[in-house]
């Protein structure tokens, strides 16, 4: 029986819970399989070095939003860190397609992965290993509990740095996140939702995976460097000029966060969150500010428009 076979397509009302499964598809070693059954070696060099790209699209109401940002970026993290990956563009769109047909979710988070993969027996070279590629899709959750969304983030800003940008580049969506790890663990242990990172100058990059937005007298700043360049981000740009909010990118230390009117965080998983306070102190009047709720209600409101959604036929089978 061949993986086609195995998992008949449908129409994703009558998908079947057993072929199926609610925690999603994966398309890994050539085959589609539930996500549950979906494994690498122990010794692929993404699990071993964390030497990968990802990354995450999101799929809502049946249509990616802003598809083609994160295709772009995917291939452009595999171009930089030397991963020739398997696949064309086309094919790896198809790939995600499927992955979202078989599954049958109309709300989801896509991943596309390549690791490193396999070394060659007895080599620790990365020239010798055979790059990995695999894709899954899965339920859609938010980065950030509904119920902190609503109420805004008290984030915390941790006592150690971000990892050098001079040394693992963010721009690349990767699985390097131990600095991450243990600004959470920092940030719960003083009672936050979540962290911020700063640089080892003070200024603020970003959160495990989120930017952030500062917004003062009616202008938004985001910083420049040491942070992924996320595709929220970029739609946050494209919002805040329809709405005539002016914005600008340049360092953000923490006194000016601190001193912010209001701020807000962006990801795929989420959107545009609101920050009503920075190391357990209000900003502003303590709650979700009036520019980030307008930003907020546009962005949601693009995902009714065809200009910024790329429907998914359920109906289609790949070859």
């Amino acid at each position: 029986m061949s993986a086609l076979d195995e998992f008949p397509m449908s129409a994703p009302e009558a998908v079947d819970p057993d072929i199926a499964p609610a925690e999603g598809i994966a398309f890994i070693d050539g085959d589609y399989r539930p996500l549950r059954d979906a494994k690498i070696s122990v010794l692929d060099f993404g699990f071993t070095r964390s030497d990968c790209a990802f990354d995450t699209l999101k799929v809502w109401d049946g249509g990616y939003f802003r598809r083609d940002l994160h295709i772009d970026r995917f291939l452009t993290s595999c171009e930089t860190l030397r991963l020739d990956l398997p696949v064309s563009r086309e094919e790896l769109t198809g790939i995600l397609d499927e992955c979202v047909r078989r599954s049958g979710l109309r709300r989801a988070l896509v991943k596309p992965v390549c690791t490193r993969g396999l070394p060659a027996p007895g080599s620790r070279d990365p020239r010798d290993a055979t790059p990995n590629f695999f894709a899954y899709a899965q339920p859609y959750s938010d980065t950030i509990k509904k119920e902190v969304q609503d109420r805004g983030l008290d984030l915390i800003v941790a006592s150690a740095p971000r990892i050098s940008p001079d040394a693992v580049d963010p721009r690349i969506k990767n699985y390097n996140r131990l600095d991450f790890v243990a600004g959470l663990f920092e940030a719960f242990d003083r009672g936050g939702d979540n962290v911020l990172m700063p640089d080892e100058d003070g200024n603020i990059t970003e959160g495990p995976g989120f930017n952030v937005f500062v917004v003062k007298d009616g202008e938004a700043v985001t910083p420049g460097r040491g942070m992924l360049e996320g595709v929220t981000r970029e739609v946050a740009f494209r919002l805040c000029e329809e709405l005539q909010i002016r914005t600008r990118v340049a360092p953000v230390p923490t006194a000016a966060l601190k001193g912010a009117d209001e701020a807000f965080i962006t990801s795929t998983a989420g959107g545009i969150m609101p920050v009503t306070a920075i190391d357990g102190e209000p900003l502003g009047d303590g709650g979700p500010g009036p520019r980030t709720g307008q930003i907020r209600d546009l962005y949601w409101a693009k995902h009714d428009d065809p200009e910024w959604m790329t429907p998914i036929d359920y109906r289609t089978r790949a070859p």
